[in-house]
Order: C-alpha cells, then structure tokens, then sequence
C-alpha cells in the first residue's frame, strides 16, 4: 500500500508557482492562502482540488485552519510562504539608493511565523529575495522559529543550480523541528537548461490556438526599427552606437538589460512582472524581432506548457503574475529533499 503524500499550506501562494512545485514532488497541498483575484483565479484552475482562502491573511485564524482541514498542531507536515518581497528588493529601492517605506508588506513575514506557531509544521520554507537575509525582521522570525525548536539556516541559491533556465538569485529557508535537513545539491552541469531548451521549439506567436502565446504586441515604428537592428542571440543595445539609441538611454547608465536579447544557449535572465516589455529588460527574443511571449516567460519560469493564467485583467497582469511566481521546478529541487527528510525523519 502507497504511503500517503505529506501535507502541505501554502500561505501567499499567488497563482500556484509554489504549489505547482510541491505537487511535482509528491506532496499534497490542502490549502492556499491568497487575497488577489486574479492570482486566486488562476490557482483554481490549476489546482482545483486545494482549498483557496481567498482573504487578507491578517484577517484568517489558525484556528480555522486547523479545524477545516480536520488538521491537529503538529500535524501538518509543511508550511511554505513567500511574503510580498516587494519592499525588500533592491530594484525596489534603486539598488539601495532610495528608502521604499512599506511597512505592511515587510511586517507580513510575522503573519507567517503567526500560522508557525499555531500550525507547529514539521517543517517550514520560507522564500524571498535575497536583501531579506539581513532584515531585522526575519532575524526576529528566525529567532522565534528557534525557540519553537526549529533547526535551519537561510541559503541563497540561483535558479539556474535547481535546473531552471533563469538566472534567478532567492533566498530559501528551510527548518525543521523533526532533525536535521539539507538543501539539496546543484543540478549537474549537464542538467542546466538554457533558453533554446525551454523555447526554441515554440513557433512563432500568431497561430498557435494558445491565447497567451498569440496575445498581439503593439510597437510604433521606431521602436521596431531599433529592436529589428540589435543583433540576435545576446545583442544588447550598446551594439548600436550612442547614436542609435533612444535619447533616454544615451543618458542613463544602468539597466543595461534594457532592450537587450537573450542568449539561445544561455539562462534567461530574471523573468519579472515587465517580462514582455523590452523597455523593462533583456527581454527581447533570441532571433524574432519581438518580446517574448507570455507562455515563453511561463516557460522560462518553469511553469508546465498548459499551465492556465487568467487574462481577465490583459496582458501585463499576467506577466506580473508569472515574475512574481517562485519557479516550480526551483520548488520541486528542494521539496524532493524536503519529502526524504520527512520520511526518514523523527515523527
């Protein structure tokens, strides 16, 4: 008889990166905590049979948790959350040049440590960007994650180490209360995808019966001029001449992705929510003289080839949705490992 699959919640789920990962790797994921309609519409219909508490978190009890889901303290065997990181992200803040106050979703990371402590998981997987490390806040979390009896220590890792074709630096934090847990190692060097194994197949965007891959973009002339002469697989802008650029880029000296094209054989860069707008990185196709599509970024982010986005609200929210998902299979890398601990864990 087949063990049953552990248990999971997956608090600040968004449209189900994280959920997507824990199912690829053999756990059951019984609930999600998220209070974006569009993101709760497109979880629900990739992952119909999980609970969705579509609410404000500050406003859902543990105790309500744990009485719908027939769950006791202690029995639930994974708690995973990625609070909104916005506030901490160093693009936020102009790569530390400007202060950002948002004292709402910074202080979120102790709505997590709340279902923590009332949940007691097994274990806990905390994701964000890499500036949360040194926050005072989650120094705080991990404090009292500590006292809970939790082992674990933060690590960052790049995406492209779990077999993403992404350039993507996060910070994971992985503890439990049952043993001592590893992360899991790199993938090897022959097992890093590149671009041209996520999309180089795809056909051109037009006719494909996928909405997300045929959603039409809107140029003006000389916008398609400049992307037309930036040369194919890795251009960059520079390539054209201080005098072949917009006046707007002659004059700034970051973002240098801008108006830049991937690599074939390289990672994407960091997919983000501008991830089909090449004014907002190095987004531009390898070889077409456009931006990658919405399904390209999905791909990119590791997202299943029929993986369903809501376009209810067009085209740039869902690109928002998709750069702001944690990658699936970045997910599954570390969940594997996550499982065997618990299999062979203290219980």
């Amino acid at each position: 008889m087949a063990k049953p699959k552990p248990k999971a919640i997956d608090i600040f789920c968004g449209c189900g990166g994280t959920t997507q990962g824990l199912r690829d790797a053999g756990f059951s994921v019984i609930a999600g905590v998220e209070n974006d309609m569009l993101a709760v519409a497109t979880y629900r219909r990739n992952h119909p049979g999980t609970k969705v508490w579509e609410m404000d978190i500050c406003e859902l009890t543990r105790q309500d948790v744990l009485r719908h889901h027939g769950l006791q303290e202690g029995e639930l065997d994974l708690l995973t959350g990625c609070p909104p990181c916005q506030a901490f992200s160093s693009i936020r803040r102009l790569n530390g040049k400007r202060r950002i106050r948002d004292r709402q979703s910074k202080d979120l990371v102790f709505e997590y440590l709340r279902f923590v402590e009332g949940l007691k998981p097994k274990v806990v997987m905390l994701e964000n960007v890499p500036r949360l490390i040194d926050d005072y806040r989650f120094t705080m979390v991990r404090k009292r994650l500590r006292e809970l009896g939790y082992a674990g220590q933060p690590a960052i890792f790049n995406a492209a180490d779990c077999g993403v074709a992404q350039r993507r630096h996060r910070m994971v934090y992985i503890a439990s209360r049952i043993g001592v847990i590893d992360y899991a190692a790199p993938v090897a060097p022959d097992a890093r995808k590149t671009v041209r194994d996520m999309i180089g197949a795809i056909a051109s965007p037009g006719n494909s019966g996928d909405p997300l891959h045929d959603f039409p973009e809107s140029r003006s002339q000389r916008i398609l001029d400049l992307i037309t002469a930036i040369p194919k697989d890795g251009g960059s802008r520079s390539a054209l001449g201080k005098y072949n650029q917009l006046k707007c880029h002659t004059k700034c000296n970051g973002f240098k992705d801008v108006y830049g094209r991937m690599a074939w054989d390289d990672v994407a860069p960091t997919i983000t929510g501008g991830c089909v707008n090449p004014s907002k990185g190095r987004f531009l196709h390898p070889e077409e003289d456009r931006a990658i599509t919405l399904r390209e970024a999905a791909l990119l982010q590791s997202f299943p080839p029929d993986y369903y986005f809501s376009l209810d609200k067009g085209k740039f929210a869902v690109a928002v949705l998709i750069g702001n998902a944690f990658p699936p299979l970045f997910v599954k890398h570390h969940a594997v490992e996550i499982r065997k601990h618990l299999q062979n864990g203290k219980h």
